[in-house]
């Protein structure tokens, strides 16, 4: 394939991810990406062969930026962490969009981010960044939930905090570091709430 040709197959796919977030897989029309792309429907099917196509290209580039990103090392690089969030911001608005839409694809994408969280979970836990859980499934699942409903809310969200674009940088800055915060130190000062869950699983534990 020429150099040309990779060109023109990644521009219809992120025109694609931009399309599909802002209006969802159902109700955007090949015609409208390749538009966006600036070529002709014809090369986007020659690319992706259907829209079908085209939307498992993204889940597989969102699939792949979860797996190539080292937040640890971004940690320590503030400047290069502001250009990550910045250029992921339409694939935030896709991953959004999948999930709203409730689909077999959408469910399969969940799964593979549950399990990609789950083993990064495991090994930051082995190191010594994350703290013990006695269930990493729940952990990775709960975590990602967390991570994502503001995505899943985002015209609620973007409503209550007085902001136009949530995907923003500073927008983006602000709520991920209200759950950080909520992460790292915890919420409630004392455990009593988790004492009185467990309590209610010692009475259903079998006897």
């Amino acid at each position: 394939m020429s150099s040309p040709d990779r060109t023109a197959r990644a521009r219809i796919k992120d025109a694609a991810m931009r399309r599909f977030g802002a209006d969802g897989v159902n109700r955007v029309t090949l015609r409208a990406i390749a538009a966006d792309a600036g070529v002709s429907p014809a090369l986007v099917v020659h690319h992706f062969g259907s829209k079908e196509g085209l939307r498992r290209a993204c889940d597989a580039a969102l699939l792949e930026i979860m797996h190539t990103s080292r937040p640890r090392d971004l940690l320590q690089d503030p400047a290069g962490l502001a250009a990550a969030l910045e250029d992921s911001a339409d694939a935030r608005r896709y991953l959004a969009r999948s999930l709203l839409d409730g689909s077999a694809a959408a469910a399969e994408l969940y799964h593979e981010i549950v399990e990609t969280t789950e083993a990064f979970l495991t090994d930051a836990e082995r190191d010594g960044w994350v703290r013990p859980t006695a269930d990493p499934r729940a952990r990775a699942a709960v975590y990602v939930s967390w991570l994502l409903a503001p995505l899943v809310l985002e015209s609620q969200l973007a409503t209550v905090l007085e902001v136009d674009d949530l995907h923003g940088l500073d927008s983006t800055l602000r709520y991920s570091r209200a759950a950080l915060e909520m992460f790292t130190h915890g919420v409630f000062a004392d455990d009593r709430g988790l004492q009185a869950w467990d309590a209610v699983a010692e009475l259903r534990r079998p006897r």
